[in-house]
């Protein structure tokens, strides 16, 4: 019997309790979150890791099959690459999440990705079974109280802060809601806020992306809803990540934009180094209320950052600093 992984794309869908079939589908009717399911061909003697839609990480193992979805992935520290841009049957799982696509370019510094061989898509009455049909919405409005985050790029810290301003929240006896508004679909990063003690957890998934590499009509069109969704949960404050740099095309700025000025009370912008603060301040026209992540690692960084920029820097993973970081919070948010 072919064992067959649901990968964490799959979370919002009833795949895990209600039957579907599978069929072959000729390419110009594929589109970015369809269901699919791909058997693992390599490479040989790696662990193939996937995530699962309970967000634990399993072993997979060669000739396994996986349900994933197709989507884009434009990762500046890892790999870029499009389902639109597979040839034949050979795809590859551009992330652990199960994001299925063709990648174009790969960074020389991780290992090589998995290859699978695509099987068929998700059917049921023959018609494709997709992300979309499983979405978290309504229609309403969004005045939330909002703690953004954003980075200059992927991989800057952005969660570790986001995790520990929810802790810090809610320690404070806030009701407080975790949220990932761009990325490329994966599930521990959202659940580490839920760990945190943010009592619901939402990332674009809910909203039936794969991953927000899309055009910038239809991310805002699934988005909004879960905006308004959240409102609907009347939460004491948000805390969102709004994935990598708001330069890169994850649609970072539409989202800074959907959030609105007048709910976002406290940016922190996760950076690389002191030197990044400055260009995203010169690119994005961004100014942070402070500054985390591995260009605060040292005092002499901290320093740097203010120099550089006039902005407050913290080391959030210092335990130290965590009572700097709660009258940060008290300050901008009038606690």
């Amino acid at each position: 019997m072919t064992v067959t992984l649901r990968s964490s794309l799959t979370r919002c869908s009833d795949l895990d309790r209600e039957p579907y079939e599978i069929a072959r589908l000729s390419k110009e009717h594929w589109a970015s979150g369809d269901f699919v399911i791909g058997e693992i061909t390599g490479p040989r003697y790696r662990l193939l890791q996937f995530e699962l839609a309970s967000g634990r990480m399993v072993q997979a193992l060669r000739r396994d099959c996986v349900i994933g979805a197709f989507g884009n992935r434009a990762a500046t520290l890892e790999a870029a690459g499009s389902w639109m841009d597979i040839s034949g049957d050979s795809m590859h799982a551009m992330t652990s999440a199960g994001l299925f696509g063709a990648v174009t370019s790969l960074s020389t510094l991780i290992p090589p990705v998995t290859r699978l061989d695509y099987t068929g898509h998700v059917m049921r009455n023959g018609e494709k079974v997709c992300m979309s049909d499983f979405t978290i919405g309504t229609s309403g409005k969004f005045n939330v109280p909002t703690i953004l985050l954003v980075g200059t790029s992927m991989s800057s810290g952005k969660t570790t802060t986001g995790r520990l301003v929810v802790h810090e929240l809610e320690r404070m006896g806030k009701k407080v809601i975790g949220a990932k508004l761009t990325g490329a679909g994966r599930y521990r990063d959202i659940l580490s806020f839920r760990d945190a003690g943010a009592y619901q957890v939402f990332d674009f998934v809910d909203a039936g992306l794969p991953s927000t590499v899309e055009p910038e009509d239809v991310f805002r069109k699934a988005i909004r809803p879960l905006l308004h969704h959240i409102d609907s949960l009347e939460p004491d404050f948000l805390v969102v990540e709004a994935g990598a740099s708001p330069l890169e095309p994850y649609n970072g700025t539409a989202a800074i934009e959907e959030l609105g000025d007048k709910n976002i009370r406290c940016t922190i912008l996760c950076a690389f180094d002191p030197y990044a603060v400055i260009g995203v301040e010169k690119a994005f026209g961004l100014v942070p209320d402070l500054v985390t992540g591995p260009a605060t690692s040292t005092s002499a960084a901290i320093d740097l950052v203010r120099r550089l920029s006039g902005v407050e820097g913290i080391n959030v993973i210092d335990p130290e600093s965590l009572p700097q970081l709660r009258e940060v919070l008290k300050r901008k948010l009038n606690l």
